[in-house]
């Protein structure tokens, strides 16, 4: 007897075809004594229709933080009924929950919710009375028992907290490829698929733009020391573990991943004073709206008069309310200007084994110049190097990364 946690994303669950094969197939592998807890996304592009409909009346929604948590929890929930009918039809009985009802915790960042606590006391009791238990992903409940949404890919850190709550054997994510690859193989066409990959690599490609797992859903499965299986929905095959160590040696490639970015603008102040805590009174500000901030970089514009310029990330979405922020303390503090960019991408090496391999940075650097890409900003971490460059040259720079550190086999 096993339990176990799937989820199923929003290509897999798309048409009402695709959401009888997912109850076909959780059937087909559930042991006559399993228990299967089934959490699902939003139906195919649901949830970007739902965003279209907000923006069609009201412009720019996301100032309405807490409506649009209300809206867009609503595909998942279209999504879980459908499902636990359909498992019913076919002979077994389930029971729909919303992520509130399955006992998910959150704190109060409407839109970008993050898991305080997992309290599965229902799913528990559901499970005991024979249920397959379909879950909404992508959602929970805060303090004030309001609906908040985990962002984009949050279904998986659902699953993955669950399965963490529930101590469950397996959490096997299924999305519309087959494993994690070593490139998006939308852009790089022989990006190799791996066997498996640690927690720390996974999550830095997850933070740095690889879309197959949320970055906050392999923290999770860190945290619980779950084993995270990323597989197609559409075929047999194995994917790839995502776990604490590789259980084979690997060490053909000191690189494991090229990632890359499209969601993120670029903010610039020209002119700051050169005075201690300009900067934490900037980003202190960005922090209390829930505006995270990447690859930053302050350069000196004039010494003698003590005057900085600052470049900054943030996620394409959070533009407006960070411009907005910047420009309000721009102006109390007398800078030149204010520039924005959103024809921006971000580009990253990714792996543990770049630790004590010199050369890795003059490798990507002279593989983008090569290709004849600009880099603007350039940050690194211990297992990871990211360049900033326009956004109409990412796919040559990811390809030339990519040929430079994974070539051609013969």
């Amino acid at each position: 007897m096993a339990l176990t946690v799937k989820k199923f994303g929003g290509s897999s669950v798309a048409t009402t075809e695709k959401i009888m094969a997912v109850a076909q197939r959780v059937l087909r592998e559930k042991g006559p004594e399993d228990k299967v807890v089934v959490v699902v996304s939003a139906m195919g592009d649901t949830t970007d229709d739902l965003i279209t409909l907000a923006k069609d009346l009201v412009g720019q929604p996301y100032q309405y933080t807490r409506e649009m948590d209300m809206l867009l929890s609503t595909g998942e929930q279209v999504t879980i009924a459908l499902l636990a009918m359909t498992l019913n039809k076919l002979g077994h009985p389930a029971v729909s929950l919303t992520g509130s009802q399955a006992g998910i915790k959150t704190n109060n960042a409407y839109t970008k919710g993050k898991i305080l606590s997992v309290e599965p006391e229902r799913v528990l009791g559901e499970l005991a009375k024979g249920n397959i238990v379909v879950v909404a992903g992508f959602q929970g409940v805060n303090g004030d028992g309001d609906i908040l949404t985990l962002g984009r890919g949050g279904s998986d850190t659902s699953a993955v907290a669950l399965a963490g709550a529930l101590q469950a054997d397996s959490c096997e994510i299924f999305t519309d490829v087959d494993g994690v690859y070593s490139a998006d193989p939308r852009v790089v066409t022989d990006a190799r698929r791996m066997k498996e990959i640690t927690y720390t690599e996974m999550l830095e490609m997850a933070r740095l733009g690889a879309g197959v797992m949320q970055p906050r859903s392999v923290e999770m499965g860190k945290h619980y020391g779950v084993p995270i299986h990323v597989r197609s929905t559409f075929t047999q095959d194995s994917g790839t573990f995502i776990r604490e160590a590789y259980t084979v040696e690997e060490k053909e490639f000191i690189i494991r991943g090229v990632t890359h970015d499209t969601n993120v603008a670029k903010i610039a102040i020209l002119g700051l004073p050169d005075h201690p805590g300009v900067a934490y009174k900037i980003f202190s500000a960005l922090a209390t709206a829930n505006i995270d901030v990447d690859m930053i970089v302050q350069s000196i514009r004039n010494t003698d008069k003590n005057i900085i310029d600052m470049v900054f990330t943030v996620a394409q979405p959070d533009l407006p309310q960070a411009k907005e922020l910047v420009e309000k303390l721009g102006t109390e503090m007398q800078v030149f200007g204010i520039l924005v960019d959103y024809n921006v991408a971000k580009v990253s090496v990714v792996g543990a084994g770049m630790l004590g391999h010199p050369g890795i940075a003059a490798n990507m650097f002279g593989a983008m110049s090569d290709a004849g890409v600009n880099i603007e900003v350039i940050s690194t971490s211990e297992i990871s190097i990211s360049c900033l460059i326009q956004a109409d040259k990412v796919n040559e720079a990811v390809n030339a990364i990519h040929t430079r550190f994974f070539p051609r086999e013969s």
